[in-house]
């Protein structure tokens, strides 16, 4: 089983910074790929950034030059800058793999809450 604990949303204004953590903990080596997602009403969850154990890293095209994933140990990081109004939404940290999710168990946290104003 592994547990997920995201933190850092806040409000900001347009062009503002967060930096968003998220504590993965249970059997973390199940999790060699991590992800950052985001949702808003009455959308899908969207996977924003992701990395690899090893360092690869991938990010939406809507993210990039923006937004820095990192990981250390059992945390995974997003460095948010440049912040943009759609960027307002709920983020979560999870495998990108459905089918990783299922086998380590790892069910989604309460998210944290990024608000940006114009």
């Amino acid at each position: 089983q592994v547990q997920l604990v995201e933190s850092g949303g806040g409000s900001v204004q347009a062009g503002g910074s967060l930096r968003l953590s998220c504590v993965v903990s249970g059997d973390t080596s199940c999790m060699a790929i991590m992800g950052w997602y985001r949702q808003v009403p009455g959308k899908e969850r969207e996977l924003v950034a992701e990395i690899s154990s090893g360092g690869s890293i991938d990010y939406a095209d809507s993210v990039k030059g923006r937004f820095t994933i990192s990981r250390d140990n059992a945390m995974v990081y997003l460095q948010m800058n440049s912040l943009k109004p759609e960027d307002t939404a709920v983020y979560f940290c999870n495998a990108p793999d459905l089918q990783v999710q299922h086998v380590c168990g790892a069910t989604w946290g309460q998210g944290t809450q990024v608000t940006v104003s114009s």
